[in-house]
């Protein structure tokens, strides 16, 4: 599984990392981000969307599904490995 965070649509509201707090954080800026500590605690592309593959250290599948769907402004999307969107 592949997770995306789009830190502009982000509000900061925590439910992602109230369900899910082995995969997701929120910077100072309370933006979400997804912890994976090959990428460092606030990696940020040009475009303010945190890309990660989900690791063996972070929360099952089917919490950080239920994290992404919680989000009440769909900044998360998750993806399988061949690149295909999971539907939330």
């Amino acid at each position: 599984m592949r997770i995306q965070v789009d830190q502009n649509l982000c509000i900061g509201c925590g439910s992602c990392v109230m369900i899910a707090a082995k995969t997701f954080k929120l910077n100072p800026d309370n933006k979400c981000y997804v912890l994976n500590e090959s990428l460092g605690p606030e990696e940020k592309s040009p475009s303010s969307i945190v890309e990660s593959p989900a690791t063996p250290e972070m929360d099952e599948g089917e919490v950080i599904l239920e994290a992404a769907r919680a989000c009440p402004v769909q900044a998360i999307r998750l993806y399988e490995d061949d690149g295909k969107e999971i539907v939330l």
